[in-house]
C-alpha cells in the first residue's frame, strides 16, 4: 500500500521484478529471424505483437502447419529483406484500432528490446498503412518492460547510414 509520498514520477514498487524502461518507439531486433534492426511502436493498448509480413505462404512440414514469409525491416525500402519460416502456433481474430476484425497467423519469434531478449508471439499482418513495421504489445512488454509514453529510442538507434534506409534514402 502506498502512502502517496513518492509522487507521480516515482517507480512502482515490485517484489521480484525490475522493469526495463523503454520509450513508446524503439529500435528492436528479431535475432531468431536474422533481422538486426526494425523500428517498432510499443503499444500497451494492444494485446499481441505484430510484424509486417510480405509474401505469406502456408506450408505443411512433417504434418505440422508452417508459414514462410518475408520481413522487410525498412519502412520505405526492400533492402535487407529476410525470408523466415516458422511453425504456425495459432490463428487469431485480431481487431484493429479502427474496429475491423481479421484472422492472422501467429508465430513465435525472439525479440530483443533494450538489450534483453524475450520470446514473443507475433501476428503476421499487413502494416502498410501504419507508421511502423512492427508493434510490440502487452504480452511481450509484461516480460519486464515499462513504457514511458513521453520518450523515444531509449535503447539507442542504428547508425545514420542504416536509418536512412528506413526513409528510403539508403
Amino acid at each position: 500500500m502506498s502512502d502517496g509520498r513518492a509522487g507521480p514520477g516515482a517507480a512502482a514498487s515490485t517484489d521480484s521484478l525490475a522493469y526495463t524502461l523503454a520509450g513508446w518507439r524503439e529500435w528492436v531486433s528479431l535475432p531468431s529471424a536474422g533481422v538486426p534492426w526494425v523500428k517498432a511502436k510499443l503499444d500497451t493498448g494492444a494485446r499481441s505483437s505484430s510484424v509486417h509480413a510480405f509474401d505469406l505462404e502456408e506450408l505443411e512440414r512433417d504434418g505440422e502447419r508452417w508459414v514462410r514469409f518475408t520481413i522487410r525491416p525498412w519502412q520505405r525500402s526492400d533492402d535487407d529483406a529476410v525470408v523466415v519460416e516458422r511453425p504456425v502456433l495459432d490463428v487469431r481474430d485480431v481487431r484493429s484500432s479502427s474496429g475491423h476484425t481479421e484472422q492472422r497467423l501467429v508465430v513465435a519469434l525472439d525479440l530483443t528490446l533494450m538489450g534483453r531478449t524475450v520470446s514473443a508471439e507475433m501476428t503476421l499482418a499487413n502494416r502498410d498503412e501504419m507508421g511502423f513495421r512492427m508493434l510490440v504489445g502487452r504480452e511481450a512488454l509484461r516480460q519486464g518492460y515499462a513504457v514511458d509514453p513521453g520518450r523515444s529510442y531509449l535503447g539507442g538507434r542504428p547508425p545514420l547510414r542504416l536509418r536512412r534506409r528506413n526513409r528510403g534514402a539508403g
